[in-house]
């Protein structure tokens, strides 16, 4: 009976913080509607984001009527065999544009090479390059291009939409689609950008070390809270009020690289049949998408922002990604997974000796969108 009081008591707590919770972000709307700068449209931004995060009026105000059935867009290049395998660790989709052979190229060399990570790493990935149709001018020629280039290597998959910015979403939806068709066995999910690089050992030891507690609800990469749309209608990042009439997005992680578990993929894609793909900026679309299922996006700090992390072999020890590599990913790959990396902090100086060097790599007084300091102490 005590024990059913104290229930009650604490029902009863967490109702009423919540209300005063709820009443003092409203006051505080009101108190800064007159103002208008920049670092305050943050800071109401990141109040509202409480609301956005705990109720579904976004969500509401975004939903379709009616039920998106099936892909929007006719594949020109499917492979609906990759997947056939049972056991696939991770499902991996790296966004690209038609033109970019060179960087596709060197990911197939280095941390996209599924014969590698296979062979050396015990595991099985399925890479997959996302793309849509090059521009009217240059299209007959690019596609012969690319039709090759597949024939080549066996994983391209293109939609029929134009590949630009503001189609990004349609990109974002055609990945989703294809891993829940072809391949919703899949225990992970990954997208990430054609100039991102990824220490695949660090990542899979990190996987199949979650998959062997099952883990589920899972999303982590370089998390933004209570960020603020961009109303500045000379930025490509602009998003009107008709598009979205909210002060603050919902968490979300950046669309460099992230990760989900397969039951976050196949929830994902059911929510995003319901919300209005209108908004181009595919990595809020994936926020909006995941809350509205109840997921919650986990700060990494080892998947970097849209910085370099330095190199540095006690760096590269954790590293999970690094963001803006196109022509040094060859030597990052082989200077990163290098298996002396391993050995640089063991034993006690070892230990001292690169927990100094991160602090003096990452801890600047300056901000530098890379790894964040408290990656030192980790």
């Amino acid at each position: 009976m005590r024990m059913l009081v104290s229930g009650r008591r604490v029902k009863k707590w967490q109702l009423i913080i919540q209300l005063f919770a709820t009443c003092f972000i409203v006051s505080l709307m009101f108190f800064w509607e007159p103002i208008d700068n920049h670092i305050v449209s943050h800071m109401k931004s990141y109040s509202y984001r409480y609301l956005i995060n705990s109720y579904d009026f976004v969500n509401d105000t975004l939903s379709l009527k009616h039920t998106s059935a099936g892909p929007r867009y006719q594949y020109l290049i499917n492979h609906k065999e990759k997947c056939q395998a049972q056991d696939v660790l991770l499902l991996l989709f790296v966004k690209t544009a038609p033109e970019n052979y060179d960087r596709r190229s060197a990911i197939r060399r280095t941390w996209g090479n599924e014969n590698y990570v296979r062979s050396q790493l015990n595991a099985n990935i399925k890479t997959l390059f996302a793309l849509g149709t090059p521009n009217p001018l240059e299209r007959e020629e690019l596609q012969r291009k690319l039709v090759w280039e597949d024939e080549m290597y066996n994983d391209i998959i293109q939609q029929d939409f134009v590949d630009s910015f503001y189609n990004l979403t349609l990109k974002l939806l055609m990945q989703f689609s294809w891993a829940n068709t072809y391949c919703p066995h899949a225990k992970f999910l990954m997208t990430a950008d054609d100039d991102i690089f990824i220490h695949m050992p660090n990542l899979i030891e990190y996987l199949q070390s979650l998959e062997q507690i099952g883990v589920q609800d899972f999303w982590i990469g370089r998390v933004h809270r209570g960020a603020p749309p961009v109303r500045d209608k000379s930025s490509k990042y602009y998003v009107s009020y008709e598009m979205y009439q909210w002060p603050a997005y919902p968490d979300y992680t950046a669309g460099a690289a992230y990760v989900i578990s397969g039951d976050v993929a196949a929830k994902v894609y059911e929510a995003s049949q319901t919300l209005n793909s209108s908004l181009y900026i595919d990595d809020v679309f994936m926020g909006l998408c995941a809350n509205k299922i109840g997921i919650v996006p986990q700060y990494h700090v080892f998947f970097s922002g849209e910085g370099k992390t330095p190199y540095h072999p006690c760096i590269y020890e954790k590293m999970m990604t690094s963001h803006g590599h196109l022509k040094d990913l060859q030597d990052l790959w082989k200077n990163a997974t290098d298996p002396k990396v391993k050995t640089i902090s063991k034993g006690f100086f070892g230990q001292i000796y690169c927990r100094f060097m991160k602090i003096i790599l990452l801890c600047k007084i300056s901000y530098v969108d890379t790894y964040p300091c408290r990656a030192a102490f980790i």
